[in-house]
């Protein structure tokens, strides 16, 4: 049974030319192609059929209507106009979606809401110019968000789910996961879309820490991470002390403070010691 009537290469192609439209590279649009990939997505997403999703990018609603067979409600945001009219044609028969036209970075998340509640997830595959930004933006602004399966470039799926000690390791890797862990992945090739992308795709289940750290604690290891990967070739102290625009010293006695010695690499710490050195560098009036 297809989960998606329009996951083929012709029926894609059918709806594009019926609305005389064409994908726009300056929107990154890749549509989905292939069904059984569809079909792994709603499974990592593990999709309960009463909760409300949300979907960014749904493009001619590829993804979309399976979305709706498999959940409460379904509220999309698509930033193309052109599109809206062949959404508005291939939902026809989803009456639990609404379509929203706005910038998913800008969009309130209270136009997401509806009678049964704020989406709990979010299930999509992202504009990969932007899917990094908004992954991050969702977990930092949509508390209701519980987790987030999502189809991203490869090596953004890498960064997401990076560990201490790896290339990928970086202050975004921190900053999500202060937020939220990875919870599954595989990947998706290039053949699997219309047109083919030039990179490699992932879909990534992140699952929202329900114990983590407070939001001033989040806010302040964010701070650090964000400084002490600012020049990532340097030790930590010196990246900290240029970053911050602070005297090395009190930058050192901040790292000790938080059992950091100062002449490692940011790249090295656990996700754990940006929260001690964020509360370390807030006490000494280094970070706001």
């Amino acid at each position: 049974m297809a989960h998606s009537a329009l996951a083929t290469p012709r029926a894609t192609i059918a709806v594009l030319k019926r609305h005389g439209l064409a994908t726009k590279k300056s929107l990154g649009q890749h549509f989905l192609v292939d069904d059984n990939t569809v079909g792994r997505i709603l499974s990592l997403a593990r999709l309960a059929g009463t909760e409300r999703v949300l979907e960014v990018g749904p493009g001619i609603g590829t993804l979309t209507v399976a979305l709706c067979d498999a959940a409460g409600s379904v509220v999309a945001v698509e930033r193309d106009t052109d599109l809206l009219g062949v959404l508005a044609e291939t939902t026809a028969g989803c009456p639990n979606l609404t379509v929203i036209n706005a910038d998913a970075l800008q969009v309130d998340s209270a136009d997401l809401v509806s009678a049964d509640g704020p989406p709990v997830a979010l299930v999509a595959n992202l504009p990969y110019a932007v899917a990094a930004t908004l992954v991050l933006r969702v977990f930092e602004s949509m508390p209701t968000i519980a987790s987030a399966t999502v189809m991203v470039q490869a090596e953004v799926a890498d960064r997401m789910a990076a560990s201490p000690g790896t290339k990928d390791y970086g202050s975004y890797s921190v900053k999500l996961a202060l937020r939220a862990r990875p919870a599954g992945r595989f990947n998706v090739s290039p053949g699997c879309f219309l047109p083919p992308p030039r990179v490699e795709s992932a879909v990534l289940r992140l699952e929202r820490f329900d114990d983590g750290p407070g939001p001033v604690e989040v806010r302040h290891a964010s701070r650090a991470a964000d400084a002490a990967f600012a020049q990532r070739r340097k030790t930590i102290r010196n990246s900290l002390s240029s970053a911050l625009g602070a005297p090395p010293a009190s930058v050192e006695d901040a790292l000790r403070d938080a059992g950091i010695e100062p002449g490692v690499r940011a790249e090295t710490l656990p996700v754990e010691a940006f929260i001690e050195l964020g509360s370390k560098l807030h006490a000494q009036g280094l970070l706001p």
